[in-house]
Order: C-alpha cells, then structure tokens, then sequence
C-alpha cells in the first residue's frame, strides 16, 4: 500500500456502513445537529492555539467538499488533466470564517452538500468508476465520493473529542 492509498484509507475507515450513499445524509445529520445546537460565541471556540474555529472547521468541511465535487465532474467526464492539489490551511486562511455568522455557515454547508447528492446519486455506475490524477495521483469518483464523507466523519469525530468534550458540551 502506498503512503497515498494509507492517507486516503484513513478517512475511508471513517465511514460507518457499505451503503456509502446513504452515508451522505447520515453525516450531514450529524454535522447539522451539532453546529445547529452552537451558540455564535461558542462556534467561535478553537481548541488550542493555531488551531481552526469550530466555525473554521464548518467552512473547511464545505470548501474541501467544493475541491472534491470538481474532481468527481471533471473525471466523470474523462478529464485527462492532472488536476491540482490544495493546501487547506492556504483556504482556511483565507476563508474568512469567522467574519460570518454561524446560520450562513450552516446554511452554506447544507447547499453544498445537497450539491454533492444530486452529482452522486445521479450519477450511473460506469462514471464512478471513473479515474483520474488528482494532486499526482490516480483515484476513482466513487473513491473521492467516499472521501466526501470519510473526511467529515473524520472532523465530526475531531469536534466531539477535541472541542465538544472539553467544554462539556455534549
């Protein structure tokens, strides 16, 4: 295995069940039901020194979803090209996060991902098998769809443990 393909699995070990589609909805469950239960003060809250807002982690949820929706179009489409890689903190820096209110985060994050489950549910079998180079290498759309949701199961799990736990808020 790859360093590549142990980077990738451990966001798809993060995925609780085989019926990854549904797993879209379960997330973004998950995911609305904490923010949703956040004060403006607390969504403000960062666990240690440098590290992102729980409002920062929100954005960063919907701007990587953004990164990985264009991958899947472009290789369900037969794009050839590699496409590049991104460095989220570069994004996080720049995103501007915690200028907003809580509500326009979440609102964002809900039409992103509803954004994601038309591309995927619709998509037929052939073009998620699909493959193309992202950053350097070769991945499949189902595999980035996958991603989708490992990626956020792997800072809904963060939230709880790092930012939630600590303040007794769950």
């Amino acid at each position: 295995m790859t360093d590549f393909q142990k980077y990738i699995q451990r966001y798809l070990d993060q995925i609780p069940s085989k019926d990854w589609l549904a797993e879209l909805t379960k997330s973004e469950d998950k995911t609305i039901g904490i923010f949703s239960n956040l004060t403006e003060e607390q969504s403000k809250f960062a666990y240690d020194e440098g590290k992102w807002t729980l409002k920062g982690v929100l954005l960063h949820l919907a701007d990587t979803e953004r990164v990985f929706q264009y991958r899947i179009l472009a290789f369900a489409r037969g794009e050839k090209a590699n496409l590049p890689g991104f460095d989220e903190n570069e994004y996080a820096d720049h995103s501007h996060a915690n200028e907003r209110s809580l509500e326009s985060l979440v609102e964002e994050y809900k039409l992103v991902r509803a954004s994601s489950k038309i591309l995927l549910e619709t998509m037929n079998s052939s073009a998620l098998q699909n493959t193309g180079i992202a950053n350097g290498h070769e991945i499949s759309v189902e595999t980035i769809g996958k991603l989708i949701i490992g990626h956020n199961y792997h800072h809904v799990n963060i939230i709880e443990e790092r930012y939630l736990s600590k303040l007794g808020w769950m």
